[in-house]
């Protein structure tokens, strides 16, 4: 692999259109050489980024078991090692985007140890749970198949044995309910077994009749083991948390506590407690309710969620949602294009795909989704009677046009688009505060926009979209406080924003079921309120106009929000810098 070298401006700092040659300890996963005091020798800090990345890519990929302690060690090495290499280099060699790409990776590097030993402790406590010495035992077997030790067929079925007796001791236990066991430890227990179970598979085929010892011995216990796994999984779930093991309806999420919000939010850089960005989400619905009754008030009603009914009501037919998406799509396409508010690329504006959402899927998403392409929610004829009229009340005429320009262009679509294509190695940092926000952004400078075409139906399908991030925020926040269970984040979701019951639901199951972090569904406003300050900051400064802005914002890919503001207001940066930045004020409309 070719390797470009290093190239210098007036100022001698390096760029980040700069490389280096690298050595080869480097792509062994050795520590990086330091820099020397004039930057000569210092690896350059995006390569820094793309290895790191795919150091971490290995490291999971080979140390699969997420609850075994040679992973954590190897892995927290790891980390570690990073850290402390960056902390050698000078940070004054680097431009300004080099210094932001500095305090990425250091940021990122912090939070993946905080996050690697919360997950520690809650392995440590499914341990417990699961008595400590079979998930081990296992979890030593897979790894010696990982390193593909000499494999004694004997051996193992013996140890196979010992697991059996000690799950049907673990079993015995949990079916006597001899300890009580909090619901989100039972559920990281069920799907460490879960996992156990899918690796042992795996492990199993690795050596089955490739190796005659071995299947001779082990064919007797391993099946019985991979039936005791999913056994095991079963009584957890059914006599801790309460469901039958096939229950695809129930909603179980892990709340991650009030340190895990506080540490979550300073990652991101938001300088807020939980408690004020509540309230922010409290102040942005109370507005929202007063534009709700300004728009009811024109079509003739009094109260705005009779108005909310009357909206819902405006739905396509079967069949014609498709064509409904491909419309709206167009409108917004050619609206941002025709103010040159943003650049949009013919591919990516030519080559999008449309897909329809399944049944199964419509119970986690029950509006579509966008990003690389568009996947339409609506109801198939195989869905009960009133299963369709929610599914298609939720996704309504009106609500569908707010819909469209937040997943498409120029939200997620066009987003993702540039993140690909413009240092795309910052896709490291990944953050729902500049994904989410960007899209929500658009929804209020959209809603700003005199030239945006907005009938009071229009208005109102946008205000129920805000008011649920509105309610996002105080729900997600409030469950991962553990002050909300799942049944109030539903309701509060049917009687604030006046979802369907169906729709609230699937809207709480994506929330705290669907592998997102604590504060994702929170993100979509504050990050879009994020930008929405710091446009007003700079375009009043004359600093830059609104296209140039956009498209700052996209080429610089990934980060939180803060830092773009450091980026775009050439600010003067420190190896410490720290969040100040009090992005709400109750936003000038």
């Amino acid at each position: 692999m070719r390797n470009p070298s290093i190239l210098r401006g007036d100022s001698g700092k390096i760029t980040n259109r700069e490389e280096e040659h690298t050595t080869a300890g480097d792509f062994l996963g050795h520590r990086p050489p330091t820099a020397r005091k004039n930057g000569a020798g210092a690896e350059c800090i995006s390569d820094r980024i793309v290895r790191v990345s795919r150091d971490l890519n290995d490291l999971n990929a080979f140390h699969k078991v997420r609850s075994s302690p040679q992973r954590y060690e190897r892995i927290h090495g790891f980390f570690q090692t990073e850290l402390d290499a960056l902390e050698e280099v000078p940070f004054e060699i680097y431009d300004q985007n080099g210094k932001i790409d500095y305090l990425l990776l250091k940021n990122w590097l912090r939070y993946q140890l905080i996050q690697l030993q919360y997950h520690a402790e809650k392995d440590q406590r499914v341990l417990s749970l699961l008595g400590g010495y079979f998930p081990i035992r296992l979890a030593h077997i897979i790894d010696a198949r990982q390193r593909v030790d000499d494999a004694d067929g004997k051996q193992t079925a013996s140890r196979i044995v010992e697991v059996l007796q000690h799950i049907d001791m673990v079993k015995s236990r949990i079916i006597n309910g001899k300890e009580p066991v909090e619901h989100d430890i039972a559920l990281h227990a069920a799907n460490t077994l879960e996992e156990l179970k899918e690796h042992m598979q795996e492990w199993w085929s690795f050596y089955k009749d490739y190796d005659p010892q071995f299947t001779y011995w082990v064919s007797d216990p391993y099946p019985k083991l991979d039936v005791a796994l999913q056994d095991l999984r079963n009584t957890i779930k059914r006599v801790v948390l309460g469901i039958e093991p096939t229950d695809e309806e129930a909603i179980i999420g892990e709340p991650i506590g009030r340190a895990g919000i506080s540490a979550a939010l300073e990652v991101e850089m938001i300088p807020y407690t939980p408690e004020e960005l509540i309230e922010v989400g409290r102040k942005e619905y109370r507005w929202c309710e007063d534009e709700m009754r300004k728009a009811a008030s024109e079509l003739g009603f009094q109260e705005w969620r009779n108005a909310l009914e009357y909206v819902k009501q405006q739905y396509v037919e079967p069949g014609q949602q498709p064509r409904l998406v491909r419309d709206l799509m167009k409108e917004a396409t050619t609206y941002v294009k025709k103010h040159e508010l943003v650049t949009v690329p013919p591919i990516c504006e030519d080559t999008i795909q449309m897909f329809m959402m399944s049944p199964a899927d419509q119970k986690v998403n029950p509006f579509f989704l966008g990003g690389d392409s568009i996947i339409v929610s609506y109801p198939t004829s195989t869905m009960s009677h009133d299963q369709k009229l929610m599914g298609m009340r939720g996704n309504n005429i009106h609500f569908s046009r707010a819909t469209v320009f937040h997943e498409m262009i120029p939200g997620h679509h066009l987003h993702m688009h540039y993140l690909s294509r413009h240092r795309a190695y910052r896709q490291l940092f990944s953050t729902p505060f500049s994904i989410e926000g960007w899209a929500y952004y658009w929804e209020m400078l959209l809603w700003d926009a005199v030239s945006w075409p907005k009938t009071p139906e229009n208005r109102i399908g946008m205000l129920f979209w805000r008011m649920h991030r509105c309610a996002r925020i105080v729900f997600s926040l409030k469950y991962h406080l553990g002050e909300m269970s799942v049944g109030e984040c539903i309701k509060l979701l049917v009687d604030w924003v006046g979802h369907e019951q169906a729709t609230a639901e699937g809207e709480v199951r994506r929330s705290v079921m669907g592998g997102y972090g604590p504060l994702y569904q929170a993100a979509y406003m504050l990050g879009g309120l994020q930008l929405y300050a710091l446009r007003q900051e700079v375009l009043r400064s004359g600093r830059l106009k609104e296209k140039d802005f956009h498209e700052r914002f996209l080429r610089a890919n990934q980060m939180p929000n803060e830092l773009f503001r450091a980026l775009v207001r050439d600010e003067e940066l420190d190896r410490d810098f720290k969040s100040e930045w009090r992005f709400y004020g109750g936003q000038e409309r």
